[in-house]
């Protein structure tokens, strides 16, 4: 029986699936998203309370559900990282269909929620999903191997096509308004961009065309223009979710003020989404803020290094897009509860409540770790490259 050796522990070519995938699976990374995930029960005990009194609902009504969107998301990522790269790149071209044909759909049969953006399909029961959460996996999949594509001898000029799709995705999701989902699609498409050989100018050109596209989105979107002025206002209105994440996290202090003794999950319309964090640092402290960042970083860092001996072009280019996308996510919202960054309505991967943003942060995680999985040809690779040194 053909036997190869990773690291420490032997990989059998007949071995079945589930050994085999626990052999090659990033387990770092995994128990930190199992950690994220905890911690985000823990939060939502909390955090979700209030709303539910709010709503005239039982008490743990919310966490209920998103104990269940939660369980769906970790299967859905532990089955999504036992796929191999080429048969994760068709299932991101048909998913990437269906999430930009229901976008399509949004202006005619979506709502907004009363929150002045039209993000949202209504399903029956009462249940209701956000397919921008959906199409940004899927779209760095089908970026990714256009990119790779235009690598090959005679391969089409994927970098154009790829370009051609982003500027279409960003300007969907412009319209709906929903600048924080365009800017993590523009981001994404910068770092694949990147990684895949483009020039430092180039660059340059595409964010300076970004930023000419949010000067006219603030003067064409009342609803953009007032979250850029209320960032770039000196005063904070205590008032507002900015005011009371603000508070929160000055009150919080380094041990914060104890389990289930905050105060700002009574006042913060989106404690239990948006503003997470702002719950955590009250009532935990800066310690276990730290440690959510702790964990988000660890599954940043140890997926880029291992991307960093893969030589298949796809899996670089679309496991890089991936991993910058789920940690920048993290550090726009966290960003703005601290006033770094404008409102951008954006969850806290995992974290948040939401069954769209878990479920979709599910399905890019177990992308991830399926992309970084170790392989034969990297394991090699790296041997041989020891061998010359």
């Amino acid at each position: 029986m053909t036997e190869m050796v990773f690291g420490t522990t032997p990989v059998r070519a007949g071995d079945p699936i589930l050994p085999r995938w626990w052999r090659t699976v990033d387990r770092w990374s995994l128990g930190c998203v199992m950690g994220l995930f905890a911690i985000g029960t823990l939060l939502g005990l909390a955090a979700s309370v209030p709303l539910a009194e709010k709503n005239n609902l039982p008490q743990f009504y919310y966490v209920t559900r998103q104990a269940i969107f939660g369980g769906m998301a970790l299967v859905v990522m532990l089955v999504v990282s036992t796929f191999s790269p080429r048969f994760l790149r068709r299932i991101g071209v048909l998913g990437f269909a269906i999430a930009i044909t229901a976008i399509l759909l949004l202006p005619f049969i979506g709502t907004d929620f009363g929150k002045g953006a039209v993000r949202w399909l209504r399903l029956p029961g009462g249940m209701s999903v956000q397919p921008s959460e959906f199409l940004k996996p899927c779209f760095v999949a089908i970026s990714a191997w256009l990119m790779a594509a235009s690598q090959e001898v005679g391969g089409p000029p994927g970098k154009a096509y790829s370009f051609t799709l982003t500027a279409a995705v960003v300007l969907l999701l412009a319209m709906q308004p929903d600048f924080g989902q365009a800017s993590l699609v523009l981001f994404s498409w910068c770092v694949m961009y990147f990684i895949s050989g483009a020039p430092i100018i180039l660059l340059g050109c595409v964010l300076l065309i970004a930023g000419m596209g949010g000067v006219f989105a603030y003067t064409a979107s009342e609803h953009f223009a007032r979250r850029i002025d209320g960032f770039l206002s000196a005063e904070i209105d205590p008032r507002t979710q900015i005011g009371y994440a603000t508070n929160a996290i000055q009150e919080g202090r380094f041990f914060g003020v104890g389990v289930g003794e905050g105060s700002v999950k009574w006042s913060l319309p989106d404690a239990h989404t948006d503003f997470i964090i702002a719950v955590a640092a009250e009532e935990y402290g800066f310690i276990m803020v730290m440690a959510i960042i702790a964990l988000y970083g660890t599954v940043v860092i140890r997926s880029l290094l291992r991307l960093r001996e893969e030589r298949d072009p796809f899996t670089r280019i679309a496991g890089t897009g991936l991993a910058c996308a789920f940690g920048v996510q993290a550090l726009i919202n966290m960003g703005v509860a601290v006033r770094l960054l404008p409102a951008k309505g954006m969850t806290l991967p995992f974290v948040s409540y939401g069954g769209s943003s878990v479920i979709a942060s599910g399905i890019a995680v177990g992308m991830l770790l399926a992309l970084t999985r170790t392989r034969p040809q990297n394991r090699i690779g790296e041997i041989l490259g020891r061998g010359h040194r």
